[in-house]
């Protein structure tokens, strides 16, 4: 479609067209069944037939192990702040945190209002531009959790290696880069993210945890708050996101059409590459605040050399077809958010791009 733009936002993210347009011509009538899928039952056959495959699709292109259930909670990350504490933070437990930027603060703020906490690696004193080393976080033997935020989406910073924090559970905020790399589940005990990056509409979270931890959560919840009310009811205790999860389940039609995790893995390396090197090859025109070893690859964040230059070049950029590249307002700036089906294209002219404005402007 020629009047699509190259959307570069934070979040929702771009979708593959491919799931878009296949989801246009089934939307009122779909599969000649009358009427949309949002309009029928949620225990037909039809949808039946979408949640288990988007089950099944996530399940195959992450390698998720047989001993890890699956969940689609309705809220987002965002509820998941308050879950994670809610069942795993019992009298006389610590969850322990590692403090990475605006969304880690989030899980640690709600985890206080829930039970104790303790943060046991910060990165303020650098201004949240850096992760953590593995053997940076040093965590307690008997702690509840150790949770972690691995890609900071405003700080433009991402987790390349996790610790292993042994019989302790490890428990990973990965809304903004999973379904972009391949998951250690031998580090990591539970798995979530918003939907909203790289994988669907927003409005949902999926939740990747082994089912010795799902044992381990507080029975005693209202019943949409207990991890083991959605991992027994395979995700259908309520009325699921049906939109959400339908289009999740064309976009991870789509990535395994592609090739899969690796070939997503390997765009994500070359976009995030070319837009670095227009940064790096600026001569310090443009700058990077983040750690070269801690550089997102879903997430590029850069300053000119004065906020009326960024104005600038977030205006001309619109013009020219360059969407959502103003940074987060808590940090300002430039963001250039690339998940999985931004076109390796829209990179590359990004790039093409900063190399001109710079030119002109320098």
């Amino acid at each position: 479609m020629k009047n699509r733009i190259f959307n570069f936002s934070a979040g929702p993210c771009t979708l593959p067209l491919s799931a878009l347009e296949k989801a246009q011509k089934d939307f009122v009538d779909y599969q000649g069944a009358g009427m949309s899928i949002i309009e029928m039952s949620h225990r037909g056959k039809h949808y039946d037939k979408v949640h288990f495959e988007a089950i099944a699709n996530i399940r195959e292109l992450l390698s998720v192990p047989e001993d890890f259930d699956i969940m689609f909670i309705q809220g987002g990350a965002t509820l998941q702040f308050a879950m994670v504490p809610m069942n795993f933070l019992g009298a006389g437990k610590v969850g322990e945190y590692v403090n990475t930027g605006a969304w880690a603060k989030k899980a640690i703020a709600d985890g206080k209002k829930i039970g104790e906490t303790k943060v046991i690696w910060s990165g303020e004193d650098k201004n949240f531009t850096v992760m953590p080393k593995p053997l940076d976080i040093k965590f307690s033997a008997d702690a509840a959790f150790v949770h972690m935020c691995s890609n900071e989406t405003i700080g433009g910073i991402e987790c390349h290696d996790f610790p292993d924090t042994g019989s302790v559970p490890l428990i990973a905020d990965m809304s903004s880069h999973i379904m972009s790399r391949p998951i250690d589940f031998s580090k990591i005990d539970m798995a979530y993210g918003g939907v909203q990056k790289n994988l669907g509409p927003a409005g949902m979270a999926v939740v990747i945890m082994k089912k010795s931890l799902v044992e381990k959560a507080n029975e005693n919840l209202p019943a949409y708050l207990s991890y083991k009310i959605h991992a027994s009811k395979d995700s259908l205790y309520n009325t699921p996101s049906v939109f959400v999860i339908y289009i999740m389940k064309l976009t991870t039609d789509w990535v395994k059409e592609i090739g899969g995790l690796k070939a997503v893995e390997n765009l994500a390396i070359s976009r995030s590459g070319l837009v670095y090197e227009a940064i790096d090859n600026s001569g310090g025109w443009y700058s990077c605040p983040v750690d070269k070893n801690s550089r997102s690859r879903m997430n590029v964040v850069w300053r000119l050399p004065s906020e009326d230059l960024e104005k600038k070049f977030i205006a001309e950029a619109l013009d020219a077809g360059f969407s959502g590249l103003k940074g987060h307002r808590s940090v300002g700036g430039c963001r250039a958010s690339m998940y999985n089906a931004m076109p390796l294209e829209g990179a590359k002219k990004l790039a093409e791009f900063m190399v001109r404005f710079k030119q002109a402007n320098a």
